[in-house]
């Protein structure tokens, strides 16, 4: 049973079976590790980072967030800035604002390789993306950093 906190996982539902098996590895090592998880749609992987912000500025009590979803390269640059501007944003999420942040946004060239990747059978990026937002709780914790930094107390 989860009662360590709850992390919010945003997720691009731009490919919605890519995007399920993320949150599926995700939320079966969040589970495994005794922490609650709330899934929150948005678009696409740009909308991510925004998603992140407006729920750290709310009053939800979230001890970390994952990004996943997913991007595929394709005929035009549009991939190239997407993939730039999105991992920019969560970076600075990070180390501007100290989020507890896992990365699982997948950047790939084929759909075949996002699938492998996703598939919680497969590479599992979902649960490493959330390995990643737990150790970084982990880290808040040994330096005494509050689950949701930058918020002023009410």
């Amino acid at each position: 049973m989860a009662d360590k906190g709850t992390i919010l996982i945003v997720e691009a539902r731009f490919y919605e079976a890519i995007a399920d098996d993320l949150a599926r590895g995700a939320r079966a090592a969040l589970d495994a590790a005794g922490f609650a998880s709330e899934r929150l749609p948005v678009t696409g992987v740009f909308e991510i980072p925004a998603a992140i912000r407006l729920a750290m500025a709310s009053d939800r009590p979230y001890v970390g967030y994952l990004a996943i979803g997913c991007v595929i390269r394709g005929e035009t640059d549009h991939y190239d800035h997407i993939c730039r501007e999105a991992s920019r944003a969560l970076m600075t999420i990070t180390t501007e604002h100290g989020a507890a942040l896992g990365f699982g946004v997948l950047t790939c060239e084929t759909r075949a390789q996002a699938e492998e990747r996703a598939d919680p059978a497969g590479r599992d990026k979902g649960a490493e993306a959330a390995h990643a937002c737990l150790r970084m709780i982990e880290l808040q914790q040994h330096f005494s950093v509050p689950a949701t930094p930058g918020k002023e107390p009410s």
